[in-house]
């Protein structure tokens, strides 16, 4: 009896072991399948719908919120540095749970979600008539934004051959990037034309985008084809794979398709996500990054959530002054957006490393060069510095996200981007809390030295714990080949 139900366990085991590896290899082909595209696969609608939700993503996350804030009738500069570090708090909650449950659950009914939160954080800050009420509805759009970040990187990255996986994801980018550019000058002449309602309609705006970005997911996304070869669904992934290759060769206008590079991979256990993580190699990309991420938002959310506030209160502008300011600011930061589209042309041929390098001593000049000039009160040579400046502030970014989504295994790229980013963005939570003590001690521009000082280090560090990415497949910069194994 013991011994038959020793056997039966052995058979069962060996069964589950010849499944496994059925699975993986499907996995192979699928992917090698994707690689082989000359276009994107799946319908330019989702594209738009992801291009839509990061805009509005992005626009709430640097592009409003700094310009709305002073003009707000019932908070105070105390509570509006509160405002803006608990809506990245959200931020943190919302990477890491709906990265986590992302990798767990699947890709897509995460990001539905994600979107629908974004939207309804929003759409209540634009409506609240309290500081409760604005504390409540800032925090909900935190945790969708943080998870949006997250996930609508990896999305794209699933699905894009991998010598066009920065191209489709600076699509996306750009999206955000143009909330960034003009959507900060929408954001500048709305607030300065109409300050009773103009912060309302700030932020009623990304609500209703991001609810947009909702339905058409929910109606036209697929989920990952990694995540369902792991749930055993070959035939859901047959089909989306065959439909990707006919709308890949309709566009491309061919007939067929060349022969798929099949490369077999060692599989990395899904057992225990953790466990992974905590192998040497993916260890210490995932603190380096982190890091990286702390720093970027200790700065970059401290001067757009609390530079309008700042100038406002210690650099003392008459009204005329402060809004010209605001104005010109919003102009500036169009240079954002035009290095966004830029960055098309270089993103697949530059090491993402250089680009976060030049980024982060770019931040510390901007620390000092920025402050000075407002302190005093050059508008315009600090409207061209601020413009020329952005070209070098915003491919840190693109390049970052895209180290994120691709320097971990599969089984962990959504909760470890969640990591890296959510944990990252304690950095936005406890600059704004910073910033006003710290020039109280020691003055205005010290004070922004401060901030910016660590970043370019932190970027360093990268280079030292990441791969090089470019044009590799996801697969390679992370899995193993499989012992044995040769590329058909």
């Amino acid at each position: 009896m013991y011994k038959s139900k020793k056997l039966t366990f052995i058979r069962y085991f060996y069964e589950f072991i010849d499944l496994s590896n059925l699975m993986s290899s499907k996995l192979d082909e699928y992917l090698a399948r994707i690689d082989r595209l000359p276009t994107w696969g799946l319908s330019y609608a989702l594209l738009w719908a992801l291009g839509i939700g990061y805009f509005a993503t992005l626009y709430d996350a640097v592009s409003n919120l700094g310009y709305a804030l002073p003009f707000i009738p019932f908070i105070n500069a105390t509570q509006a540095s509160i405002i803006v570090s608990v809506g990245l708090a959200g931020y943190i909650v919302g990477s890491m749970g709906f990265g986590i449950a992302s990798d767990r659950i699947g890709r897509r009914p995460i990001l539905i979600v994600t979107f629908a939160l974004l939207g309804i954080g929003s759409l209540g800050m634009g409506l609240a008539t309290n500081y409760f009420t604005l504390f409540i509805f800032r925090v909900l759009e935190g945790i969708g934004i943080g998870a949006a970040l997250n996930l609508a990187m990896v999305y794209v990255a699933e699905f894009s051959p991998s010598t066009k996986r920065g191209k489709y994801a600076n699509w996306i980018f750009i999206s955000g990037w143009t909330a960034v550019g003009a959507g900060t000058v929408v954001a500048a002449f709305i607030v300065t034309i109409s300050p009773t309602i103009g912060w309302r309609i700030i932020f009623l705006l990304p609500g209703v985008l991001a609810l947009i970005t909702t339905v058409i997911l929910a109606i036209s996304s697929p989920e990952s084809v990694r995540i369902l070869v792991k749930k055993g669904k070959i035939q859901d992934v047959e089909r989306i794979v065959n439909r990707m290759e006919e709308i890949s060769m309709r566009r491309a206008k061919m007939e067929s398709l060349p022969q798929p590079k099949i490369v077999h991979y060692e599989e990395i256990p899904s057992y225990s996500q953790l466990k992974i993580l905590r192998e040497p190699k993916y260890l210490k990309r995932l603190i380096s990054l982190t890091v990286f991420w702390f720093f970027i938002y200790f700065i970059q959310y401290t001067s757009t959530g609390l530079g309008p506030t700042f100038v406002k209160v210690v650099v003392g502008f008459s009204p005329a002054q402060y809004a010209e300011y605001i104005r010109l600011s919003g102009f500036a930061a169009i240079g954002a957006t035009i290095i966004s589209f830029l960055l098309l042309g270089i993103v697949e041929r530059t090491d993402r490393r250089l680009l976060t390098q030049i980024g982060g001593i770019g931040f510390l000049v901007s620390s000092f060069v920025s402050t000075y000039l407002l302190l005093n009160k050059e508008l315009i040579t600090w409207f061209i510095t601020y413009f020329l400046l952005e070209f070098i502030l915003n491919p840190p970014y693109l390049a970052g996200y895209l180290m994120s989504s691709e320097a971990f295994p599969t089984a962990v790229r959504s909760t470890s981007f969640a990591i890296t980013d959510g944990i990252g963005h304690l950095g936005g939570v406890v600059g704004p809390l910073l910033l006003f003590p710290l020039i109280g001690i020691i003055g205005p521009l010290p004070a922004w030295i401060v901030l910016g000082f660590p970043v370019p280090f932190a970027a360093a560090l990268l280079w030292f714990t990441i791969p090089k990415t470019v044009g590799v497949r996801l697969e390679e910069v992370n899995e193993a080949y499989r012992e044995g194994a040769t590329q058909r």
